[in-house]
């Protein structure tokens, strides 16, 4: 691309004083943020709105002045939502596009709003009231995820399936635990998501461009009407950090990463190999070509989707390694990838919910997973030290069965119990029992374990940290 010529005319910016002569129209749209940034328009008027009264409370603006600006602010927020302002293209950012819309409103006194503030403080401001708003809406969308596992764990807790490792058939386990473990997961990126709330619960308001201003400012009261928590101390930190954006995009990135891991066994359960799920006909598409195809698309995609969340964390990293003090402009790519990896997980949180509140689960095809695969060797090599057996001594045994019965076509169950205390005398005549599936799930009875009433207790336990978490939400909401 060519880059444009200068405008030969002075282009009218916060900052043309100081210029003969102000960027063109490519310098213009280079640097302009209102794309990305008008997205915080709600989170701006606010911010102005408390600044300009804490200005009349100190003296510095006259009420009559904070009046206008207030009712100003008011009628632009109401006709921001309506659909009826149209943001002039020159504006540089959200801020500017604000401020210009007042000052056509409400005249000079528009002009005033900015006393005492930068647009350093001020994006970092509407950035951290965002993040706070955001924050919740997504612990909410998680919440309801976990309450989806939740349930489908209880309506199927006495489903028994193959448990993996190594994508190999280990041990059987019961559904609802399977579906627990995912809620789990959940459960720390709710914590996480907590947390960045919490990083993000302070105000920068009052910090002016990096060294505070001479201006009487009252920014606890600022903090107080905006609901932050507590006011930043260093005014240089309060317009560089960005911490708060990371702590939340890193709070997307690692749920996406959980979800990523559910649609991948969504994926491989809803296989003709597996056959353990079908997907509800509205989460699958189908195939251009082939007409017999029912596609997992919406599970494809959040597990697809995970990996540009990935780079939206490392493309803000990126961005803030070696950032001087105190604002400098690479913090207006900031937004960018943070709002991006907030929209994509919300998204994909909601498709895996309506996925699993959805699918059809085909007990018998996983019970049958369960039966074979070898799952109870464990079982046995623990009978074996149960009667004193040393337990290395017992793998080797039941290994060597396992493998004369890979050679001979057969199950564990199929041994005779002659073939059993042939291979070792500490098998007793019950020693065939253990194999059941039923009772290898039944005998898993450690804390965490996956016996019926162990993961009842789960179930328990984590509709309590449910309970609490939705507390939370409505006590900041």
């Amino acid at each position: 691309m060519t880059p444009m010529t200068e405008d030969p005319r002075k282009r009218a910016t916060p900052w043309s004083g100081r210029f003969e002569h102000t960027p063109g129209a490519f310098q213009h749209a280079f640097g302009a943020s209102l794309n990305v940034d008008r997205r915080l328009y709600a989170e701006d008027i606010a911010g102005s709105i408390a600044h300009a009264r804490m200005l009349a409370h100190q003296g510095v603006l006259t009420p009559a002045d904070a009046e206008a600006i207030e009712q100003g602010l008011h009628g632009i927020l109401v006709d921001i939502e309506a659909g009826n302002v149209a943001f002039d293209p020159a504006d540089e950012d959200i801020h500017m596009a604000i401020e210009a819309e007042l000052t056509r409103r409400i005249g000079d006194t528009g002009k005033r709003l900015h006393t005492g503030r930068s647009r350093n403080d001020q994006v970092a401001t509407d950035t951290r009231l965002h993040l706070k708003r955001e924050a919740l809406r997504l612990l909410c969308a998680v919440d309801a995820v976990r309450a989806v596992l939740a349930a489908r764990a209880e309506e199927h807790l006495g489903v028994v399936l193959p448990g993996y490792t190594h994508l190999q058939k280990a041990q059987p386990v019961l559904l609802g635990h399977h579906l627990l473990a995912y809620s789990w997961m959940l459960t720390r990126d709710a914590r996480r998501l907590r947390a960045a709330y919490e990083a993000a619960d302070a105000s920068p308001l009052g910090s002016a461009a990096l060294a505070g201003t001479t201006f009487p400012l009252d920014r606890q009261a600022v903090a107080d009407e905006l609901g932050f928590a507590s006011v930043i101390p260093n005014s240089m930190d309060a317009v560089s950090d960005r911490d708060f954006l990371v702590d939340l995009t890193y709070a997307c990135t690692l749920g996406m990463v959980h979800l990523s891991r559910l649609a991948e066994e969504l994926i491989l359960w809803s296989t003709e190999e597996f056959g353990f799920i079908t997907l509800d006909d509205v989460w699958s598409t189908g195939s251009s070509i082939m007409p017999q195809k029912k596609n997992p698309d919406f599970a494809e995609l959040v597990r697809g989707k995970t990996g540009r969340v990935v780079g939206d964390l490392t493309a803000l990293l990126v961005t803030l390694k070696g950032l001087p003090l105190a604002y400098n402009k690479d913090l207006q790519e900031d937004k960018e990838p943070a709002f991006d990896a907030i929209d994509t997980y919300a998204g994909s949180l909601v498709a895996v919910e309506g996925m699993l509140a959805t699918l059809r689960v085909n007990a018998e095809r996983m019970r049958a997973g369960a039966e074979g695969g070898f799952m109870a060797a464990t079982d046995l090599a623990d009978d074996l030290a149960s009667h004193g057996v040393p337990f290395r001594e017992a793998h080797e045994i039941v290994g060597s069965l396992v493998l004369a019965c890979e050679r001979s076509g057969r199950t564990l169950s199929e041994l005779t119990p002659n073939e059993l205390t042939a291979a070792s005398p500490a098998f007793d005549d019950d020693a065939g029992a253990v194999l059941d599936v039923e009772a290898a799930v039944a005998r898993r009875t450690t804390e965490g374990g996956t016996a019926y009433e162990r993961v009842r207790e789960q179930l328990t336990l984590q509709r309590e940290a449910l309970a609490a978490d939705e507390a939370w939400c409505d006590e900041h909401a």
